[in-house]
This record gives C-alpha cells, structure tokens and sequence, in this order.
C-alpha cells in the first residue's frame, strides 16, 4: 500500500497535491540519508575512535610494565582496604575483574630500578609466600591496570560506529515524521478552509432544511 501511495505521488495526475510531490521528495531524501548517510557517518565515527583508541592503547604498552613480584605474606584485613582504595586512585580496571581476591602483601622491582612492596590481588588461590607472579606497573612502579588491547579498541570502535550510524538514521526518520505530520497538519487547514467556503447551507441541503 505504501509503495502504490508513493508511486501515485510521483505520478502526474489532477488529484495531485503540491504538498503529495513534497512528501514523496521528502521520502527519498530520507531513503538515501538512511541507506548512504548514516553508514558513512558511522564509518567516520568508527574511524576516528578507532585511532584515538589506539593511540591510547599505544600509549599505554610504552608507559607500562610487567614486572615481576614476590608474595610476601597475606595482608591484614585493616591494611587491605586501606591498599585497595589506595590502588584505586592509580587505576581500578584490573582490580574490578577479580574483587573478592585474596589481598596480599608483595614486593617488586620497578623499571627504573627502585624497590617497592604493596598491597595486591594474589596470583594464585591460597598465595604462598615466596610465590613469584606478574603485576602491571608504570615507570616509577607503581601499580597500574593493564594496557588496552589492540583487538578490544578495534571492538569499541565498532560499537561506536554503530551506534553513530543507528543515531543518525533515527534522526533522519524523525525528522521526516515531523515534516510529514506538519504537511498533513496543512492539509487539513486548507480542507477545513475549502470547507467553510463552500457556504453553511451546501452541508444542510440534505437535511430537509
């Protein structure tokens, strides 16, 4: 029904409205902006989330280090919050994959030679101490999440396309809901106006009156 209502606007005949063109004009720049715009849109959106993305991955590997670190003994339960929240301003994405990890206390080398020893999630259920295991660290060595994955930005990109795409069409779509409600609302106007011109009697005339 739709296609033959579009078809019939597009065709030239006396029951064709000025308002039944523009709608149908309306219509098409709509198909072309869903089907062509949108996707490029997300395609560019994708693109440069995809370098800033990996810009930051990049950034990331050059800044941090796997270090190794030795168990020390378990952390006392006092000292472990304490250590977590202290871990937490330093970066928290590694430490909300495994949030009810055994805390303990551990010691390692830093990259720029320095000795420190701190608070950590524990390797291995139950840590032993002497256990030798790797933590993420920055230059100065202190504990850091781990670097963003190449693969991982290359996903977030991708969502982020998408939903730059799914926007775009969504808003396109409204806007051509809006134009079409406000021709209709036209519409109607010049119908009640061509209404009342045809005079109060014309509507009473079969009435008997």
């Amino acid at each position: 029904m739709r296609t033959a209502m579009g078809v019939w606007r597009w065709r030239r005949n006396p029951l064709r409205r000025p308002t039944d063109l523009f709608e149908a004009w309306v219509a098409f720049a709509a198909l072309v902006c869903v089907l062509v715009v949108a996707p490029a849109i997300g395609w560019v959106a994708g693109l440069q989330v995809d370098g800033t993305l990996q810009q930051a991955a990049h950034e990331q590997r050059q800044e941090r280090h796997l270090v190794p670190a030795v168990v020390l003994r378990p952390a006392p339960e006092s000292a472990t919050t304490a250590d977590a929240s202290e871990s937490a301003s330093a970066d928290t994405s590694t430490q909300r994959t495994a949030p009810h990890r055994t805390q303990i206390v551990a010691s390692w080398i830093a990259p720029d030679g320095s000795s420190h020893e701190g608070t950590v999630p524990a390797a291995e259920e139950p840590p032993r101490p002497g256990e030798r295991f790797r933590i993420w660290t920055d230059a100065r060595g202190r504990l850091v999440g781990q670097p963003l994955d190449p693969s991982a930005a290359v996903f977030h990109a991708g969502m982020a396309g998408l939903a730059a795409a799914i926007c775009a069409a969504t808003l396109v779509e409204t806007v051509r809901r809006l134009v079409v409600r406000r021709l209709m609302h036209r519409r109607y106007i010049r119908l009640d106006r061509a209404w009342a011109a045809a005079g109060p009697d014309w509507g009473r005339a079969g009435a008997g009156s």
